[in-house]
């Protein structure tokens, strides 16, 4: 199955570079935001979080008067990140050098009487770093008055494990330090969402906070060796166990993440899932007793596979195999990882080139933690992969509906991915045709500009956060499989999700923020076609030069030559829609520059291909920002399975408003001209229908107005 995602980068080595401090680019940014009492920072998977909290905290330490450094880690395999690192061999001023004896990531109850005593301790004597687990530093917050912590850097890693709900103790003690304590925070989080869609801070608590971002395009497109990364599906029937190695290549380093056992997909016996995959696989040579690793040997072919097995719940066995993991240096050091809770958080295997995962995963932070697995820059490969494995929905199957929101919800997990991922454009409006975008602009006509700074940060560092709760809200995804008007969900249902997220926000507020957040998702949804890539490609092209220079005719070189050329540009073009483009004519001067060629950029929107000069806010609302589900589902499953999709969908369909009435009355007047009738209600369209449900609803709430009825 091919992927839906699949992003080029351009290994421009940029995000790896140090500079005279030893800094990546990342780091960099972050340091120059050093003086803020409290900051949040948002990057991806190896991007050098670790360091740069350590430059951050030294900086504190040593030239801003803070007395101590307390660093809370989510689980304790995530503290040895923390460990002692030289830096001033790089260029720094100072080493970071914790003592062991306050590193409480060691095994044992994280609030036991020893590590709270411990962290108390640490807090009245001259030590000046401590790194403990979020478990740890909520045991002793409760046992230490909010003061205690004035003038420490408290640094939270992997924040999204902090809540805004009133139930989240460590949401609860930030919030006290925040109002009670002259503390420092820095938080840092690779993937800002939760998977229950409670706000991470609450908006007040957040507004205090200075926010660095670094995004996954700057992180990947600056790798050096990896140039794609791909995200796809394959639908399966039955149990997973016999699908697996129709996409399980074992000649790609893979992590293999199996179904937790609560989840349809799961057999219940996940000790059993692990033997049936090493049984399809080959068969195990023996099993090394100080690493605990399998060795395998490969049925196709006989080659020996490394394989650890991190379900296995023995923790004695278990805790080996991490240590041989931890212990990797070499692309031969391991083949397979098959894991289940493990190895998403805080592990790092740099040569992995493959995550698969089966069932869909409940939280959006989860699915970016899995991929970030395998997005490592790394010399074995130039291409990363994630596979997720979706059991197919069965009419017959008694939890078909949560069968058909697994599946969409995993789809919708990957439309954000692919928003992630791409690269950010900068939107401006365009205020006349003569007002021309600079470089990494788009201008748009019809666009409002941010009226306050709080639309502003929410436009500029926020709109992914706000995607991801639009993506995961119940009544969106009753809308991906295009049974909503796209201009029902553009101007009814995204901006009440946009007001209810941030209900600060005035009616115009939420109108500025709604229009950024459905224009960037349709322009990274869509099809950007490059003029200027186009025409280098023609021009460089040897069958082109030969043609040329045999005198074919321009005909030839048009219809035969050039639309092959654009299709190897952009492969998802189909030859009809590459033919549009063979007027490009190879008659460019040899110092022609991008910048030279007009029309440059056009975006492929509902079928049709639409100058990025030409875009109009009007036309951006007509368009469904979600439309590749749509196009997935009908695609990629069989008619009878998106017959059951949509059957569940009308069974739980949303309520008919008078906001979605009023924007359907004038297409429906338009159908009726059309097509010479009303619509059906019984019709196979979708859309026909629900303009069909908008006539009955409006002749009810006419028949309610007439009786005087509310």
């Amino acid at each position: 199955m091919p992927d839906i995602v699949n992003i080029t980068y351009s290994q421009t080595g940029q995000s790896s570079k140090l500079n005279a401090l030893g800094m990546r680019e990342m780091q960099e940014k972050v340091y120059q935001a050093r003086d803020a009492q409290y900051l949040l920072l948002k990057a991806p998977p190896a991007s050098g979080k670790s360091r740069a909290l350590m430059f951050i905290a030294l900086d504190k330490l040593v030239h801003q008067g803070l007395k101590k450094i307390i660093v809370a880690v989510p689980e304790k395999s995530i503290g040895g990140s923390f460990g002692t690192t030289k830096l001033k061999n790089f260029g720094f001023f100072a080493d970071w050098e914790p003592n062991d004896e306050y590193n409480l990531c060691t095994p044992g109850m994280d609030g036991s009487k020893s590590k709270v005593q411990a962290f108390k301790n640490f807090i009245d004597n001259d030590e000046k770093i401590l790194i403990c687990t979020h478990a740890t530093l909520r045991f002793a917050f409760e046992e230490l008055d909010d003061s205690k912590f004035n003038n420490i850097l408290l640094a939270i890693d992997e924040f999204h494990h902090v809540s805004a709900d009133g139930d989240s103790r460590l949401g609860e003690l930030l919030r006290s330090l925040m109002e009670k304590s002259t503390v420092h925070i820095m938080a840092m989080t690779g993937s800002y969402f939760r998977g229950d869609t409670v706000p991470v801070l609450l908006p007040q608590d957040e507004a205090k906070f200075t926010k660095v971002t670094y995004n996954y395009y700057q992180q990947l497109n600056g790798y050096t060796y990896l140039k794609s990364l791909g995200i796809g599906y394959h639908f399966y029937q039955g149990k997973y166990t016999s699908a697996i190695l129709e996409i399980l290549d074992t000649d790609k380093k893979t992590i293999l993440h199996i179904p937790n056992v609560n989840s349809g997909e799961s057999t219940k016996d996940k000790h059993n899932e692990v033997g049936m995959i090493l049984d399809s696989i080959g068969d195990i040579q023996k099993v090394d007793s100080a690493t605990g690793i399998i060795y395998m040997k490969r049925k196709k072919d006989g080659k020996i596979l490394k394989i650890a097995d991190l379900v296995n719940d023995n923790p004695k066995d278990r805790d080996k195999v991490v240590a041989y993991l931890r212990e990797i240096k070499t692309v031969d050091d391991m083949d397979l990882i098959i894991a289940l809770g493990m190895a998403k958080e805080g592990f790092d295997w740099p040569f992995c080139e493959h995550a698969l995962t089966i069932g869909y995963r409940g939280s959006l932070t989860e699915i970016i933690q899995i991929i970030g697995r395998c997005t490592r820059d790394s010399s074995n490969k130039t291409h990363a992969q994630f596979t997720n494995l979706i059991a197919q929905p069965d009419a017959g199957d008694e939890l078909v509906r949560l069968s058909v929101n697994n599946m969409l919800k995993a789809i919708t997990a990957s439309l954000l991915m692919e928003q992630v991922l791409a690269p950010n454009f900068k939107f401006k409006p365009k205020v006349s045709d003569d007002d021309k975008a600079e470089e990494g602009e788009i201008k748009v006509h019809g666009l409002k500009k941010p009226s306050s700074q709080r639309t502003k940060e929410i436009i500029e560092s926020d709109l992914n956060d706000l995607k991801a709760t639009i993506l995961q809200n119940d009544t969106m995804l009753k809308a991906l499989p295009g049974t909503i008007d796209p201009e029902v969900i553009n101007k009814v249902l995204i901006p009440n999700i946009i007001a209810k997220k941030y209900p600060e926000l005035s009616k115009e507020q939420v109108e500025e923020v709604r229009q950024y957040v459905v224009l960037d998702s349709v322009v990274k949804n869509n099809l950007m076609i490059d003029v200027a890539t186009i025409k280098k490609a023609i021009r460089e092209d040897e069958g082109i030069k030969k043609a040329i220079a045999d005198a074919n005719p321009n005909q030839i070189i048009e219809k035969e030559l050039i639309p092959k050329i654009v299709q190897a540009v952009y492969p998802d073009l189909s030859l009809d829609e590459a033919s549009s483009f063979s007027k490009l004519n190879v008659a460019m001067e040899p110092n022609e520059t991008p910048n030279d060629v007009a029309d440059k950029r056009f975006i492929r929107m509902a079928g049709q291909f639409v100058n990025i000069d030409d875009l109009h806010i009007d036309l951006i609302d007509r368009i469904n920002p979600f439309q590749k589900a749509f196009e997935i589902l009908s695609k990629d499953v069989t008619s009878k399975v998106l017959k059951v999709i949509q059957d569940v969908i009308e069974a739980t369909r949303i309520t008919m408003t008078l906001e979605e009435a009023s924007l359907l009355w004038p297409k429906i007047k338009d159908f009726a001209i059309t097509f010479k009738k009303e619509p059906n209600l019984n019709s196979t369209d979708p859309l026909e229908r629900r303009m069909a449900e908008a006539i009955i609803f409006l002749k009810e709430q006419k028949r309610k107005a007439n009786n005087g009825q509310e």
